[in-house]
């Protein structure tokens, strides 16, 4: 059982989800990151999102940051999009996460901050840990 995915479009954004392990390994959740490429592998995408037991996922993107949105696209659970600044210093990936359609709500933190988007999804997990009966 794992409580966080941290899911990164590519091999090329681990700097930024090392960010985000650093914090995270400090917190009383687990989590797992994983390497799934919104545009390469749709297929499996899907596939692990709807399997996965993660109560909370951050999504790592750059250039057309597809995968924050495609990912709360195919889940009712919060996602964190981590803008990456792999062009344009990382503008097009936060206007691509920050400008979802009605109803895919991704939460965004700021460019190439993959430790603020561990902070965003571990008080999320404290706030359902409050709620619970």
């Amino acid at each position: 059982m794992v409580d966080i995915s941290v899911i990164m479009g590519s091999e090329s954004d681990r700097s930024i989800a090392n960010r985000a392990v650093s914090v995270l390994e400090k917190s009383k959740y687990t989590y797992e990151v994983m390497v799934i490429s919104a545009h390469r592998n749709p297929d499996e995408l899907e596939s692990y999102v709807s399997s996965t037991d993660a109560k909370v996922f951050i999504t790592i993107a750059g250039l057309s940051a597809a995968l924050p949105g495609v990912v709360a696209s195919r889940t009712k659970r919060p996602v964190v999009g981590v803008p990456v600044s792999a062009k344009l210093g990382g503008l097009d990936a936060l206007l691509s996460i920050a400008q979802m359609p009605p109803g895919v709500p991704v939460g965004s933190v700021g460019i190439d901050n993959g430790a603020n988007g561990a902070h965003l999804a571990l008080r999320i997990l404290d706030l359902i840990d409050t709620v619970k009966p």
